[in-house]
C-alpha cells in the first residue's frame, strides 16, 4: 500500500507539472471557441440576423420569368348546313409563352412593417441568447476552475494526512520494536495509514472527475487530459456592493432584457393581427411574348409582345378567426408582462440568497484561516509531545484530524465563497465585463 501510494503520487504530479499552467482566462478562450453548445448558438443567431431583411418581411416585390409552350394534335370532321363537309386529319396548332412578372404588395394592413420589427428583434434576442449562452458557460467553467483547484487543495492536504500518519506509523513501529509500545498501538496506527490512504486514492478520483469535467466544458476531444492549474483561490472582500449588484441587475441580467424583449415581440404580434382589419394593395405588371401557331384557318401564325399591368385593392371582410387571434394575441401580450414580473421576483428572491450565503461565507473563511493556523499549531505540539511519549496515538489522531478538517472547512468555505461570487457577476450582468475587462469575446 505504502509503494503504490508514493507511485501513485509520482505520476499525478508528473503529469501535473510537466504542463503549462492553465489561467481562467485560457479555460474560458478555449471554451468559447471549441464548446459545441456555444458553436450551435452562434449560428442559431447568424439564422436570425440572415432573416431581418426587407425582402424576408415582404417589403420587396417578386419578380417570376417563366416561359413555356403547349401543342395540340387534333381531328376534326365538319358537317354544314348546305350539305358539304370538310375533315382533316392530324392537325396542329401551338401556344408559346415568354414572360416576366412582378408582383408587388404596397400595403396591408401596416403588417409588413410589424414582420420587419419582429425580425429585428428576433435579431436581438438571437444576440441575447448568444450572450445568455456565453454567459452560462463561462460561470460553468469557471465553477469547474475553482473545483478543480479545490480538489487539488484537498489532495495536498490528504497527502500531507498520508505523510503524517506515516511519520506516526514509523515512531510506533520503532517502538514496538524495543518494547515500549503494544501491539493494539501498532495495528491503531495501521489502520489510520491506511485509511488516509484510502482517502487519497478516492481524492486521485475526484480530481480527475474534475478535470474531465472541465474538458469537455472547453469541448477538448481529450476528455482525460491533465489540467495544470493555479494552487489557491483568491477572494474579492470589497469587490460588490449590495445596491450596485441591484442595479445593475435590473439593467443588464440577460434574462431580464429576454422577457422585456418577449413583450415587444408580442406586441408585434398583436399589430400583424390587426393589419388584418385595413384593406390591402397590390400591383402587378409584366412583359412578355406569346406566339400561336395554327395550321387551319385563314392565320397561319401569330405573335404578341407586350406589357401588362394591374392593381388590386382588397378587403377582407370576414374570416371567421381574427376576433379569436386578437383576443389570443391581447392574452400574449398579457402572459409576457406578466413573465416578465415572474423573472423580476425570481431575480430579487436570488440576489437576497447569493447575497447572504457570500457574507455568510466570507466570515466563515475568515474565521477557518484563524481555526487552520489554530489546528496547524495544535497539531504541531501533539507530535511533539507524542515523540516524547506524553501522548497516546488516540490524542495525537484527534489532533491530526482537527487540523485536516480544519483544512476541509476552509477549502469548502473559499470555494462556496467564489460560487457566490460568480453567481452574482452572473446575476449582474458583469460576469463578462470582470472577466473580459478589456472587452467581450
Amino acid at each position: 500500500m505504502k509503494r503504490f501510494i508514493f507511485l501513485a503520487s509520482i505520476s499525478c504530479c508528473s503529469a501535473i507539472y510537466s504542463q503549462e499552467i492553465y489561467t481562467l482566462d485560457k479555460c474560458i478562450a478555449t471554451g468559447l471557441e471549441r464548446n459545441y453548445s456555444i458553436r450551435i448558438i452562434l449560428n442559431e443567431e447568424q439564422i436570425s440576423s440572415n432573416n431581418a431583411t426587407l425582402g424576408n418581411a415582404g417589403y420587396l416585390p417578386s419578380a417570376d420569368l417563366s416561359g413555356g409552350y403547349t401543342g395540340t394534335t387534333y381531328n376534326y370532321d365538319y358537317d354544314y348546313m348546305d350539305g358539304s363537309s370538310e375533315k382533316a386529319d392530324y392537325i396542329n396548332s401551338g401556344v408559346g409563352t415568354v414572360g416576366l412578372n412582378l408582383n408587388w404588395t404596397i400595403f396591408d394592413g401596416f403588417g409588413i412593417q410589424a414582420t420587419y420589427s419582429k425580425l429585428q428583434e428576433l435579431q436581438q434576442m438571437g444576440k441575447l441568447n448568444t450572450r445568455m449562452a456565453i454567459e452560462g458557460l463561462v460561470a460553468d467553467i469557471a465553477a469547474e476552475y475553482y473545483n478543480l483547484i479545490r480538489q487539488r487543495i484537498r489532495l495536498k492536504n490528504l497527502r500531507s494526512a498520508v505523510r503524517l500518519s506515516r511519520e506516526r506509523l514509523r515512531i510506533v513501529e520503532e517502538r514496538y520494536t524495543i518494547g515500549s509500545m503494544s501491539r493494539l498501538d501498532l495495528q491503531q496506527a495501521k489502520v489510520d495509514f491506511n485509511a488516509d490512504s484510502s482517502q487519497l486514492l478516492n481524492q486521485f478520483e475526484a480530481v480527475n472527475t474534475s478535470q474531465i469535467r472541465l474538458n469537455e466544458l472547453m469541448g477538448v476531444d481529450s476528455v482525460d487530459n491533465p489540467i495544470n492549474v493555479i494552487d489557491s483561490i483568491a477572494l474579492q472582500t470589497t469587490l460588490f456592493e449590495m445596491d450596485d449588484i441591484r442595479q445593475k441587475m435590473f439593467s443588464n441580467n440577460v434574462s431580464l432584457l429576454a422577457s422585456q424583449k418577449n413583450i415587444v415581440l408580442s406586441e408585434l404580434d398583436y399589430k400583424k393581427v390587426l393589419s388584418r382589419n385595413y384593406p390591402y394593395l397590390r400591383l402587378n405588371a409584366g412583359y412578355g411574348l406569346q406566339t400561336n401557331s395554327y395550321e387551319t384557318g385563314t392565320i397561319d401564325f401569330q405573335r404578341r409582345l407586350g406589357w401588362n399591368y394591374g392593381v388590386t385593392v382588397g378587403f377582407t371582410v370576414f374570416d371567421g378567426n381574427r376576433r379569436r387571434e386578437q383576443k389570443n394575441a391581447r392574452l400574449t401580450i398579457k402572459n409576457s408582462e406578466l413573465r416578465l414580473k415572474e423573472t423580476e421576483l425570481a431575480l430579487k428572491a436570488d440576489l437576497s440568497e447569493i447575497w447572504k450565503a457570500y457574507k455568510n461565507n466570507l466570515e466563515l473563511w475568515s474565521l477557518e484561516k484563524e481555526n487552520l493556523v489554530t489546528a496547524n499549531e495544535h497539531y504541531e505540539i501533539a507530535i511533539e509531545r507524542y515523540k516524547l511519549g506524553d501522548l497516546s496515538g488516540i490524542e495525537l489522531r484527534e489532533a491530526q484530524n482537527n487540523l485536516l478538517n480544519a483544512e476541509e472547512r476552509q477549502s469548502i468555505a473559499e470555494y462556496n465563497t467564489k460560487l457566490c461570487e460568480i453567481s452574482l457577476l452572473q446575476l449582474s450582468g458583469q460576469i463578462l465585463d470582470y472577466l473580459f475587462p478589456k472587452g467581450n469575446p
